[in-house]
């Protein structure tokens, strides 16, 4: 079974693909599982069950995480973003709003994952936004953006 941490980075990946070349998950699963997992390896991989429930997930709420992304990126249109932050961003989003994973460790691995696939300026960019979120789900009081008089 994958760590967490692998699952993640591998959610990321597919996301990323899906995003890009506008495919289905189960697709992106299947060119996972038939290609780029092969080339390395001689077996198959093995299901990856929490990988394919953030995946699903994600696909399924993307309406809604994108919503959340424009209320916490301050001015920041989700489709500006680079494919690599909005899509560490949405996993990350989507766990904390449906999983029990702790905010905190959510946040460090998404901070993680940005830097190793988008760079220091995109782990603070992630950071930031995550943090926004973080905090408003916390106490709903708390508003990020601006107010509806302004």
């Amino acid at each position: 079974m994958a760590s967490r941490h692998v699952s993640r980075r591998r959610a990321l990946q597919l996301l990323y693909e899906c995003d890009l070349r506008k495919v289905a998950p189960a697709d992106a699963v299947a060119d996972y599982q038939h290609s780029l997992y092969t080339e390395e390896n001689d077996e198959r991989p093995e299901f990856d069950q929490f990988m394919e429930q953030l995946l699903v997930g994600v696909h399924g709420e993307m309406a809604a995480l994108d919503e959340e992304l424009v209320k916490h990126s301050a001015n920041w249109k989700v489709e500006r973003m680079s494919i690599v932050d909005r899509n560490v961003l949405r996993l990350a989003v989507y766990e904390m709003k449906f999983m029990a994973t702790p905010a905190a460790v959510i946040i460090d691995e998404a901070i993680e994952l940005a830097r190793r696939f988008s760079g220091d300026e995109s782990a603070r960019f992630v950071n930031g936004v995550l943090d926004g979120f973080r905090k408003a789900a916390e106490n709903p009081a708390v508003t990020t953006g601006p107010s509806e008089s302004e």
